[in-house]
């Protein structure tokens, strides 16, 4: 008898710990499951739901046809589409490069010890923090051919004496309105950097100086080789706010002058305040290809620098 009680108490204890493993795991499952009913409820259906309406010619009040890639083949003759796609690149470049030298220059010299620096990281946040509505309306104001501050400024001090409408004409609204944008998020930039540079070690930095490196060859070599994966981060994740951006273009210029700036989001929205939903969902899911790559392009340099 003992030496099958002492054969079935480890049977028992190993059931005991399948039945405590299996409660724990269904606990986790019981706990996961609000969380990914919200994400199918909330991003996955939205996101379905427009790429299967993109191949219709659905409209307001109808539930519109099958059409195959007619919306597709409809907006690649359209010029206002291939205007729409210079735009979007153009803005989303060169501000990420402004973005980038600016908000990399600015954690580098909060990362010293300065003066004032708990202050002025406080006054960096500040267009961050500003809701997108206030902060581009006032550049709208700055911008205002009369009674504007720039030109103001410039006829005032006769840098230039003739009055620029800077959001009226093609040559000048797309850089002005990167230029706001770019004022916009330097400060997600900056302060994502100067969290980076925080982990960087300082013993490298006293290795390099006793070594006789430079600070430019600090920089190249210890500094961007630690920062690269948040930059990456930081990159994909601004790309792909400025690609959606709406507020911006639509507060300052709604996409004109003829289409001088122009972006996916605009035109999707007039797509939908003309009903054509099928055709507004073909413009939004055009960008998602581009997206796609991008996301896929960042993930494998991050993961190929581990």
């Amino acid at each position: 008898m003992s030496l099958l009680a002492n054969q079935e108490a480890p049977r028992v204890a190993r059931t005991s710990r399948l039945t405590l493993a299996n409660r724990q795991a269904l606990t986790g499952y019981l706990l996961v499951v609000p969380a990914l009913a919200l994400l199918l409820a909330l991003v996955a259906y939205p996101f379905f739901f427009a790429i299967s309406i993109s191949f219709t010619d659905r409209v307001v009040g109808q539930p519109g046809n099958w059409i195959g890639l007619d919306n597709f083949r409809y907006l690649s003759q359209n010029p206002s589409f291939l205007k729409t796609i210079q735009n979007t690149i153009i803005m989303v470049v060169v501000s990420d490069i402004l973005k980038l030298f600016i908000g990399l220059g600015l954690a580098m010299l909060l990362n010293q010890a300065v003066r004032g620096r708990g202050l002025m990281r406080a006054v960096i946040l500040l267009p961050w923090a500003m809701p997108g509505f206030v902060a581009f309306l006032v550049w709208k104001l700055l911008y205002m051919p009369i009674g504007g501050a720039f030109n103001q400024i410039l006829t005032k001090t006769n840098i230039y004496p003739e009055i620029i409408d800077y959001l009226g004409q093609r040559s000048t609204a797309l850089p002005a309105v990167i230029l706001a944008t770019t004022w916009r998020g330097f400060p997600f930039w900056a302060i994502s950097f100067l969290a980076a540079l925080q982990g960087v070690p300082g013993e490298l930095y006293e290795a390099a100086k006793v070594d006789g490196a430079s600070s430019w060859q600090r920089f190249w070599d210890i500094t961007l080789p630690s920062i690269k994966p948040v930059i990456l981060i930081v990159v994909l994740m601004s790309s792909i706010w400025t690609a959606n951006s709406f507020e911006n273009i639509w507060i300052m210029t709604q996409g004109g002058p003829s289409d001088a700036t122009m972006v996916f989001p605009v035109l999707a929205y007039f797509g939908m305040q003309s009903q054509r939903l099928g055709e507004a969902a073909a413009v939004s899911v055009a960008m998602i290809p581009a997206l796609l790559i991008l996301v896929f392009f960042v993930t494998w340099l991050v993961e190929d620098d581990d």
